[in-house]
């Protein structure tokens, strides 16, 4: 079956990525990762196959990821991990909405807020 007839491949699992709600590469470029123009190029792969990632979502309906080793968030500058929690959690909750608000792609990035506003 030729790749567009399957979907993004994951390169963790191997398994079809079905869902943007599962999206690792979309889900970095909503935080600002990945740029629209690499979407084509970077590979897929599922939320809960990057536990580095995945340990920074910190929702209800999301159950918890831990890793650990040099990647473990606990590892981290407290402030860091806390910065880096928000900023994934949010990016979570807006790749969930995407598709349910019918988002075209240049709209899903999360706004950043920066010191000048």
């Amino acid at each position: 079956m030729a790749r567009c007839d399957q979907g993004y491949l994951c390169i963790v699992c191997g398994e079809e990525v079905e869902n943007i709600e599962d999206s690792g590469l979309y889900l970095r470029y909503i935080i600002g990762e990945v740029q629209e123009a690499e979407l084509q190029e970077q590979p897929e792969y599922h939320i809960r196959c990057n536990p580095a990632l995945a340990q920074f979502i910190v929702d209800e309906q999301f159950t918890p990821v831990t890793i650990e080793g040099p990647f473990d968030k606990r590892e981290l500058d407290p402030d860091e991990a806390r910065q880096r929690d928000t900023l994934v959690t949010e990016g979570w909750h807006r790749l969930q909405s995407v598709k349910q608000e019918q988002l075209s792609v240049s709209e899903f990035p999360l706004k950043r807020k920066t010191n000048d506003s």
